[in-house]
Formats: structure tokens, C-alpha cells, sequence
């Protein structure tokens, strides 16, 4: 359980999902969860401002993961409180990095795993957000997996 920090400029853009009183921040992220292809998950969301708190459970680390990310690369998220418990076998969490101007898949993997062949791996890693290697933006965040 912790907090996660993203680019809070960067990212898909929810109508009113941030407006201060909203009372359908949590379906409205529920639906965003679903829409980006990770299903309907056994989690609540709350949002504080720019901070979204993420509790329930989910049978992978991986799930978990996607879930934050895609929580977390909404416009105006600041941060993502991981309040999420893996019902399923512990793995070792993958590690993320942020897209800069002018990176590639290939490049993040060149700088990650020394070798640029392997963006296919980090590609994989961020499915279903991902649907094209060719389509990330700076200030998105992304697993990178061992």
C-alpha cells in the first residue's frame, strides 16, 4: 500500500470526473477501468482533489498495476493511493517509468534493459492500455516488467 505520483497535466481526459462534490467520481472511474479493456474489477475509487484513493481486491499483482495506471493516467490525477490487496500469489511488483518528449517504446527499452529490440516486453506489459507501440505521450507512466 502506497502512493503513487503521476504527471498531473498528462493523460486521458474524463469530463467532470475532478469537479470538487462530484458523487459519481467513483462509477465514472469504474467505467474508465472497464473501458480501457481490465474489465469490472473489485474496486471502489475516491477522489480528493487531485488524489484518487483505490480500495479493493484483485487476483494479480499485474491487475493491480494496470488498474493504477490507468486510474493514474487520467488528466488532473496527481497522485493514486494503492489501497488494493492481491488476493492471488505474491510477485515482485514491476518497476514504472514516465514517458519524456520524444521517447520510444525501443528507447525506454533500450535505457531499462539495454536493449532496444525488447519494447515488445514493456508493449505487452501496458495491454490493454496500450493498443499501438507507436501511441505514448509524455507524462504517461508505464510498467516496465523484469
Amino acid at each position: 500500500m502506497s502512493i503513487f505520483s503521476f504527471v498531473k497535466e498528462a493523460g486521458e481526459k474524463l469530463i467532470d470526473l475532478l469537479t470538487p462534490g462530484n458523487a459519481n467520481a467513483s462509477e465514472q472511474l469504474k467505467e474508465h477501468i472497464s473501458k480501457v479493456g481490465l474489465g469490472n474489477p473489485n474496486v471502489q475509487a475516491t477522489v480528493d482533489g487531485d488524489k484518487v484513493t483505490v480500495t479493493g481486491e484483485v487476483a494479480s499483482q499485474e491487475e493491480k498495476e494496470k488498474i493504477l495506471l490507468a486510474v493514474g493516467n487520467i488528466a488532473g490525477v496527481g497522485s493514486v493511493d494503492d489501497q488494493i490487496t492481491v488476493t492471488g500469489p505474491v510477485v515482485k511488483a514491476a518497476t514504472f517509468v514516465t514517458v519524456v518528449k520524444g521517447d520510444t517504446l525501443s528507447a525506454i527499452s533500450l535505457r531499462v534493459y539495454g536493449d532496444a529490440n525488447k519494447y515488445q516486453k514493456i508493449f505487452e506489459a501496458n495491454k490493454p492500455m496500450l493498443k499501438d507501440v507507436n501511441k505514448i505521450y509524455p507524462g504517461q507512466s508505464l510498467r516496465i516488467p523484469e
